[in-house]
């Protein structure tokens, strides 16, 4: 008898496990928990977009995305049209084309001088531009940072904040160029007109750069420097100097890169002299594109040389304090 049931069991285990293995294989992989579909209806419930193979869309259309590729392809067909529509008169728009590439490869790839200048003079001319750009960034940091001060509203009173605020605006809508172009008519060409049109845009450049950082630095450090008898100036020299000294030198090493540029670009409008003059009378007046490519070169050997410079600085003197 014992035996008849154990068997009655194991058939009925065995029927039993039968139905369920059926019933499991007949269901749809999604529901399963395995295959492609594995997971699809969980996604489908959280919002996720899927494809038909039950994979989650990475790139899902947006309005913004839409709107931007269709401005971005109404644009250039625009320009497509204008290029073709052109009328170039009696140059051939494809010979020109060459002819345009084929002396900046000459510019690029053969500079040297053409015995209007010698090294020397270039090299004078290139350090001539550099202290341009020290000084004016020089003398805009320290400008900046009392303005900067006083434009913080977390340090100054607010009136005085907007007003300077509003004024450093103004400064820095008018281009770098125009400012230099003022001041060369109003004292004369030479290199004061630059240094002074220069040093307007560092200003107004520099003093928002520090007063956002100024206004940064956390509310309770100032609290409790006010609240324990300091004045003003220690407040700023203990609480908010040795916090945003790091970004203080971050941002002016970035204006002096700027400057140097912008001396080299105003070095023939301002009558300034420097590496900014002569690449103008090699362009415009020798016509002489190898020795536009060397004035080039140095321009950006100088550029990688202050960016090396300023990241060594910054890991060896800011990082690891």
């Amino acid at each position: 008898m014992t035996g008849c049931a154990d068997k009655i069991a194991a058939e009925a285990a065995a029927a039993s496990l039968a139905e369920e293995v059926g019933a499991t294989r007949s269901m749809p992989a999604d529901e399963r928990g395995v295959g492609a579909g594995a997971g699809v209806a969980p996604m489908r419930a959280n919002g996720a977009r899927l494809t038909r193979s039950g994979k989650i869309k990475v790139r899902v259309p947006n309005p913004s995305n839409v709107a931007l590729g269709v401005v971005l392809a109404v644009l250039a067909l625009v320009t497509a049209f204008a290029l073709a529509t052109m009328d170039y008169g009696k140059v051939a728009f494809p010979a020109a084309m060459a002819a345009a590439v084929d002396d900046f490869l000459t510019m690029m790839l053969q500079p040297g001088l053409g015995g209007h200048f010698t090294l020397p003079d270039v090299v004078e001319g290139l350090f001539v531009s550099l202290a341009l750009a020290l000084l004016t960034t020089f003398i805009g940091a320290a400008i900046a940072f009392v303005l900067g001060l006083l434009a913080a509203s977390n340090l100054s009173n607010r009136a005085a904040s907007n007003a300077i605020k509003v004024l450093m605006s103004v400064a820095r809508a008018v281009p770098t160029i125009l400012w230099v172009l003022v001041f060369s008519v109003a004292i004369g060409l030479g290199p004061e007109a630059a240094v002074i049109g220069l040093l307007f845009h560092s200003v107004a450049y520099l003093v928002k750069a520090y007063s956002e950082s100024f206004e940064e630095v956390d509310p309770g450090v100032l609290e409790a420097l006010r609240a324990s008898g300091a004045s003003w100036w220690q407040v700023v020299f203990q609480g908010v100097v040795p916090e945003k000294v790091n970004e203080m030198l971050s941002w002016t090493f970035i204006r002096f890169e700027i400057n140097f540029v912008n001396a080299v670009a105003v070095g023939a409008v301002a009558g300034a002299g420097g590496i900014g003059y002569q690449l103008f009378l090699a362009g415009s007046f020798y016509y002489n594109i190898h020795e536009v490519g060397l004035i080039v070169y140095l321009c950006l050997a100088v550029a990688v040389v202050l960016e090396v410079a300023a990241t060594k600085l910054r890991k060896r003197y800011l990082v690891q304090r």
